[in-house]
């Protein structure tokens, strides 16, 4: 047989019935594989062709295709470094493609091709569904950190309770005796987003108080965003006495724009983030947010991905992460008229 007609490690693993990652495991020797199972591989390999050059030159540990296309800072930094970690745990390499300028690429179609990866995770993909639904009809076992929009039912993802979150931070503030809560919400097209804005949203019509429409800016997560949205509500004729951030460096804008109109935080108004990140504990007064397991969902996802590669029976494909109130310096009682 010549080298081009040798077989691939997806040809062995249809033809052993059993999936890529398993026949890579099998031949690199790398990770728990049931004697029955290493027959029906290494029988495969025999029937297609000794040698196999193209499993020859497959890396001795699977290696899974990580897509992060924005800057790997705070949020994405910590959630790619526990993905990363974990990967190392399970004997997994990482393939990193990250950074805002990849975001406009389109790699994902090409994946199914590339016989050097076995899974992926994709963290807040800026792909349309259609392009996740093809790559699942593939075959490439991957799993979506924070999807952008909610999944289609067929397509694992790892996320964290946005709603409740959003809802517990509103609720301290109402404990607090604030009625006008200003929101700094992130990108309208974000599932997270939409989730924050509607827990908070429920907190309020819980405790009799319907949210004035003036009281919202929709924004991208950034401090310079989040400042110029801070301008506009602290210079409202009525200006709230609250600000939640859609994440904690929308926050520190607040923060800043708070600081120029003189405002005292907590005793003038009332500022909150979101995720919990290094930030928060880097302002004065420390910041006041909720909490994201971000370390979990890296390490769930992972597992996930793991199940799906060896395809294992799972019963949840969309898993969310419980959110903690994590109350600090920056929130304080509503100052009375």
């Amino acid at each position: 047989m010549a080298p081009a007609d040798r077989a691939t490690v997806r040809a062995v693993a249809e033809a052993a019935g059993v999936s890529i990652a398993t026949v890579s495991r099998t031949l690199s020797g790398r990770g728990p594989v049931a004697e029955q199972t290493r027959a029906l591989v290494m029988d495969a390999v025999e029937r297609l062709g000794r040698g196999t050059p193209a499993v020859r030159r497959r890396p001795t540990a699977e290696r899974v295709y990580v897509r992060c296309p924005y800057p790997l800072t705070d949020y994405f930094g910590l959630l790619v470094s526990a993905v990363a970690e974990a990967l190392e745990d399970t004997g997994r390499e990482v393939v990193l493609n990250a950074g805002e300028s990849v975001r406009d690429a389109h790699p994902l179609s090409s994946l199914p091709g590339r016989p050097d990866i076995a899974g992926a995770v994709l963290l807040l993909p800026p792909e349309q569904d259609d392009e996740l639904v093809q790559l699942a009809r593939a075959g490439l076992p991957f799993v979506v950190i924070d999807p952008r929009t909610p999944p289609p039912a067929d397509i694992a993802s790892v996320a964290a309770a946005h709603f409740s979150g959003a809802r517990m931070l509103t609720r301290h503030l109402l404990e607090l005796g604030h009625r006008r809560i200003g929101v700094v919400g992130g990108p309208r097209e974000w599932s997270a987003a939409l989730d924050r804005a509607a827990g908070h949203d429920a907190a309020m019509v819980a405790a009799g108080i319907m949210p004035p429409a003036e009281l919202t800016r929709w924004v991208e997560p950034t401090v310079e965003e989040g400042y110029l949205a801070a301008c506009a509500l602290l210079d409202l004729p009525e200006r709230p006495t609250a600000v939640t951030g859609f994440n904690d460096k929308v926050a520190v804008g607040v923060l800043r724009a708070a600081a120029e109109r003189g405002l005292r935080v907590p005793e003038d108004l009332s500022v909150a983030g979101f995720d919990d990140s290094e930030v928060s504990r880097a302002t004065h007064p420390q910041m006041t947010t909720v909490r994201q397991p971000l370390a979990e969902m890296g390490r769930i996802a992972v597992g996930l991905l793991a199940r799906l590669m060896d395809a294992q029976k799972v019963d949840a494909l969309h898993i969310e992460l419980a959110t903690e109130l994590v109350v600090r310096g920056s929130t304080g009682p509503a100052r009375r008229s």
